[in-house]
């Protein structure tokens, strides 16, 4: 990242409104134990909360994409607007009467959501020319700090009505709305006009270099949200931390959520050094590792359960950012936009399935012991994607040459 101090000031803004954007993402989950109790939840529908803010992700997107959002609004305009829309919709939990009402709330802050976050990697993008594998993993480490915030103001307001944490992350929208539309703006290097066609959709799905991208991408996402929506419920059914209150339950959720910044830095510079199939392979086997391995400490020691989940936490998201910039350095660039908007599309849809599926099995099992050897599966698949693009020479366009 050697664009000057104008361009690291920016980012260092563009990732703390973020952070700040993204504590809305799951504060429905770290007060999912209370939103169970007050409406007598089921565990799918305890699901569907987390999974409404998926789908109304993906459905903003597409919409984004069909209409060109980001190319008739400016793009710290678009993210500051999308802001103010999520901060209402997610205060709007604080006057949802039924568990219908809030899925809707879930539903719309997810569509606001979705006009932050892709944004906010391409405004990146626009500052960084060398680095930029770094600089679009340090904004996935904003994202990642943000969706965990949740859990830590859980863990030290246990003893607080459940409205403390909706309140807070719906304020920390409100002040990224203010950074978005007063500090940020686009860089001195901005992208030419890359739009979504439904007209490319099979040239992206038969391009082979494209589909084992995409494929690594898609393992990646089938383990990635399962984990991060369901940790806290399975720490507090372990019988290795049983001896602990549920706020160090929230606590080493949002330790372990929180690792993930560091892995998305060290994804960062280990991809644009060694290569980014190597590393996302790498990561891939470090996560899917742990998924196997977690459910034999469910019963302790606490410190090895503990030892696991950070590992875990750390390698799940350490390879995200690296699969969008492969896809921008391997797609034709008239396919840049549709290769993207469909990659992420398709990533985030799995995610509702794994979502959706865990807590069924966990019923269906008797316990949450196991549920996550039900993700390995997906990294599994993902590393085997990215082994076999390694051996195709066209990996060599990939970080320089560094693939």
């Amino acid at each position: 990242m050697a664009e000057g101090t104008g361009a690291l000031r920016h980012l260092s803004i563009l990732c703390l409104a973020v952070v700040l954007s993204m504590t809305a993402w799951f504060s429905a989950t770290a007060i999912g134990p209370d939103l169970v109790r007050l409406w007598s939840l089921s565990p799918a529908m305890s699901g569907w909360l987390t999974n409404g803010v998926q789908i109304g992700f993906v459905t903003g997107a597409l919409l984004s994409s069909f209409v060109n959002l980001p190319d008739i609004v400016r793009l710290n305009r678009l993210m500051a607007m999308a802001a103010l829309v999520a901060a209402i919709a997610n205060a709007a939990l604080l006057l949802s009467p039924s568990p219908e009402l809030a899925l809707a709330s879930r539903i719309l802050t997810g569509m606001a959501l979705a006009g932050i976050y892709p944004p906010a990697m391409k405004l990146t993008a626009t500052w960084f020319v060398r680095g930029r594998g770094l600089a679009l993993a340090a904004v996935i480490a904003a994202l990642t700090a943000g969706s965990a915030l949740p859990h830590l103001t859980r863990a030290f307001a246990g003893a607080i009505d459940w409205q403390v944490v909706v309140t807070l992350s719906s304020l920390a929208l409100v002040a990224a709305a203010v950074l978005f539309a007063t500090l940020v703006r686009e860089g001195p290097y901005p992208f030419s006009r890359a739009v979504f066609r439904l007209g490319q959709i099979r040239e992206v799905m038969t391009d082979r270099k494209l589909l084992l991208a995409n494929l690594g991408y898609f393992g990646h996402m089938w383990e990635l949200y399962a984990m991060w929506a369901w940790l806290l419920t399975y720490l507090r059914s372990a019988p290795a931390l049983s001896h602990l209150s549920q706020s160090a339950a929230s606590m080493l959720t949002f330790a372990a959520i929180a690792t993930g910044v560091l892995g998305c830095f060290a994804g960062g510079v280990l991809s644009d050094r060694y290569g980014r199939t190597a590393t996302t392979a790498g990561m891939m086997i470090a996560s899917g590792t742990c998924a196997a391995l977690v459910g034999l400490v469910f019963t302790g020691p606490a410190w090895l359960l503990a030892l696991v989940i950070l590992v875990w936490g750390a390698a799940i998201i350490g390879d995200s950012a690296q699969f969008s910039a492969a896809v921008t350095e391997l797609s034709d660039q008239h396919l840049v936009g549709t290769a993207l908007s469909l990659q992420m599309a398709l990533g985030f849809l799995l995610t509702v399935l794994a979502i959706w599926l865990i807590p069924v099995l966990a019923a269906a099992l008797g316990s949450w012991q196991w549920v996550f050897l039900f993700l390995v599966p997906g990294p599994a698949i993902g590393t085997l994607a990215m082994l076999l693009l390694r051996r195709d020479p066209v990996s060599r366009r990939l970080a320089g040459g560094r693939r």
